[in-house]
């Protein structure tokens, strides 16, 4: 479409991943195994809340909106990214890069702050348990899960609405394997002064204030275990915050890795290998944290499994 003698894009081209022609499809297999493992995974948490009575508590409504967060947030870009090894066409039109660019954000940003409700929760029924029942209340978690939806929703709106007021023209070769806000920047042929400064001023503080939340939670929890002297009582505290600490290592180390680390040479290459850890793996892996480490997890399970085959 030409307007003002400029070439007004209407859609975009996937780059992809860097593989060789020749490990296409051993890779789309290992993507797609590793896509199904993350749906089955996330799946079994969710349901297994649901049915299981005993896990209706707050630590296991984070968790199962944990899991639903990571299910979507796995879902933004896999089913293209397989799609797009599979066919000649690596297309994606405007409206749905813009899409897939907002989901991307919300569920992203949805995580981060899971994450800090769950810290608070741990830091709760560790260093105020008598009070926990009173403090953690259905109305409160409630709040907090709902806080956290509308907080990343109005964050993740706010930057597709400035990324859909630039034009973009000529060049439409996206060098990712999704629409992700810095490679739409790079082609972006109006200004993006804006752009840049609400990811500056919004985008640090949404990423890393929760961080230091995480951190002052567990020193908190950290110092309250230092003065208990039963190792069995310290040992519990670790084994429940054990599965919590590890996902937050994994997903913020990927994302530190990414934005504190940069190198000049092959940045394509190491972005979009980050991406794929806090897109695709990290989603797949915390549904075998939780469960593997949970023995109130592998309990339900077992409980449904022997029911299952007593029918």
């Amino acid at each position: 479409m030409i307007m003002n003698n400029q070439t007004v894009i209407t859609q975009f081209l996937l780059l992809g991943l860097p593989i060789p022609p020749e490990h296409q499809h051993l890779f789309y297999a290992l993507f797609l195994a590793m896509y199904l493992t993350t749906i089955l995974g996330n799946l079994i948490i969710i349901i297994l809340i649901l049915l299981n009575s005993h896990l209706h508590t707050p630590m296991y409504l984070f968790l199962s909106n944990l899991s639903f967060s990571d299910l979507c947030f796995s879902s933004v870009t896999m089913p293209k990214l397989l799609q797009n090894m599979q066919s000649q066409d690596t297309s994606i039109s405007y409206a749905g890069c813009l899409t897939q660019m907002y989901f991307f954000v919300l569920f992203g940003g949805l995580e981060i702050f899971l994450l800090v409700v769950m810290a608070y929760d741990r830091y709760v029924a560790i260093c105020l348990p008598l009070h926990y029942t009173s403090i953690m209340s259905p109305k409160l978690c409630m709040c907090l899960v709902l806080l956290s939806w509308v907080i990343t929703m109005l964050y993740s709106m706010l930057h597709t609405l400035l990324l859909a007021r630039l034009s973009f023209c000529e060049d439409n070769v996206i060098r990712h394997f999704f629409c992700d806000i810095s490679a739409l920047l790079k082609l972006a042929c109006s200004d993006i002064y804006i752009n840049e400064l609400m990811i500056f001023i919004l985008g640090g503080p949404f990423t890393v204030i929760p961080f230091l939340l995480i951190v002052v939670s567990y020193v908190q929890i950290v110092s309250s275990i230092l003065k208990v002297s039963s190792s069995r009582a310290i040992h519990k505290v670790f084994s429940t915050c054990g599965s919590h600490l590890s996902v937050v290592s994994l997903y913020y180390g990927t994302i530190f890795g990414l934005y504190l680390c940069p190198s000049a040479n092959n940045s394509t290459v190491k972005e979009a290998s980050i991406a794929m850890m806090y897109t695709v793996v990290t989603p797949m892996l915390n549904p075998f944290i939780y469960s593997l480490r949970n023995r109130d997890i592998k309990e339900a399970l077992i409980k449904i499994l022997i029911k299952k085959i007593s029918l």
